[in-house]
């Protein structure tokens, strides 16, 4: 357990949460809101989705690979109107079946998985044939002009955020990854720093 890992998951939270309150939590919501029945969650983070799980869903699995991350999502299961587990596991191997769950969430996690169309391989191996996939997501920018910031800032904010790659083409990889888009937002998150504000919220399902 590194010490930068101990510290990042302690300032998530504290970090994060004027973006929570400007917007951020609604979104979670929103996008939360049409889950139902399985759901697998992958980088699960401290648990900041938790609370906007509707009743609808009836088993909630929570992937996790940081254990100070797990620590803190375990003492906050409470949250989750659905029974909840954790599963200490990087997304890119989930030790769980093929076509177990009715509903995929990555919500700020794409961003840093190391593999991210892996992690999306894995999800889609894990959902069921008509299974969905629920995502808010960093992403470059559609501005060419802070995209080039995101390029030249992308190292420093590698190591500022913990891995997070602030320039990736997130919606671009979800497609490439055998996902069919049903609908997407492009927005920001407010009261982020401008090259971590781009991002995607949305659904999609598998391509067949």
């Amino acid at each position: 357990m590194s010490l930068s890992a101990r510290i990042f998951a302690a300032l998530y939270d504290p970090v994060m949460s004027s973006a929570e309150k400007a917007g951020l939590a609604d979104r979670r919501r929103t996008v939360l809101s049409v889950a139902h029945g399985s759901v697998i969650e992958i980088g699960a983070g401290t648990g900041a989705n938790l609370a906007y799980y509707p009743a609808a869903v009836s088993e909630l699995v929570l992937i996790e690979p940081e254990a100070p991350m797990a620590k803190r999502l375990e003492g906050h299961l409470h949250r989750a109107a659905a029974p909840a587990r954790v599963v200490h596991a990087g997304a890119e191997a989930i030790p769980l079946p093929d076509a177990s769950f009715d509903f995929a969430v990555a919500t700020l996690v794409l961003c840093t998985v190391p593999d991210p169309a892996r992690a999306l391989g894995e999800l889609r191996r894990v959902l069921k044939p008509d299974g969905r996939l629920l995502f808010i997501e960093r992403v470059r920018a559609d501005d060419p002009g802070l995209a080039r910031w995101q390029d030249r800032l992308h190292p420093l904010w590698m190591r500022c955020g913990h891995g997070c790659h602030c320039n990736r083409p997130t919606l671009d990889t979800i497609v490439a990854a055998g996902f069919a888009i049903d609908q997407v937002e492009h927005g920001e998150i407010a009261k982020l720093a401008p090259i971590v504000r781009p991002m995607i919220a949305g659904s999609a399902s598998l391509a067949h």
